[in-house]
């Protein structure tokens, strides 16, 4: 067993320099590559969530400000209802106004007529009785007339 021993031994005296390589090679490889590579890994991943928090945050706010724009919006729409209603109502006002106006200037244009028309029927019943009063008084005298009088009316029998 002393001859394992010492291939035993020999071997591991042999790899020594191999492990203290390998060793020394990943001292420098952790100094030289691992870490800086780490760290700039570290830092993008921090500035890819920072990123993404203030783009969470952004987007927060631009909803904040759509609901702000889409509240001035509505209100906005809304005073042009109220004002459209109001100048609606102030044109039904005039209208009706007008109506009323036209209304009462029709019904005295129409008293006007009524009167005038009135006035023009009594006119025209005292000139029919006048007239009628001179007819009636000409045929009671052409009546009442002796025949011999001399004066017909240019009739020859």
């Amino acid at each position: 067993m002393g001859g394992i021993a010492s291939q035993l031994a020999e071997l591991f005296i042999s790899t020594i320099p191999t492990v203290v390589f390998v060793f020394v090679l990943f001292v420098i490889l952790d100094r030289f590559l691992f870490r800086p590579l780490t760290a700039v890994l570290k830092k993008r991943e921090e500035l890819t969530t920072g990123a993404m928090a203030r783009a969470r945050e952004q987007s927060v706010a631009a909803e904040e400000k759509a609901r702000q724009h889409e509240a001035a919006f509505q209100a906005a729409r809304q005073e042009v209802y109220r004002q459209r209603a109001a100048a609606r109502r102030a044109m039904l006002g005039d209208r009706e106004a007008a109506l009323n106006r036209a209304r009462q200037q029709s019904e005295t244009t129409v008293h006007e007529a009524q009167a005038s028309l009135a006035a023009e029927v009594a006119s025209s019943k005292e000139e029919l009785r006048s007239t009628c009063r001179f007819l009636g008084e000409e045929i009671a005298e052409t009546i009442l007339r002796p025949a011999g009088s001399g004066a017909e009316g240019g009739v020859e029998s």
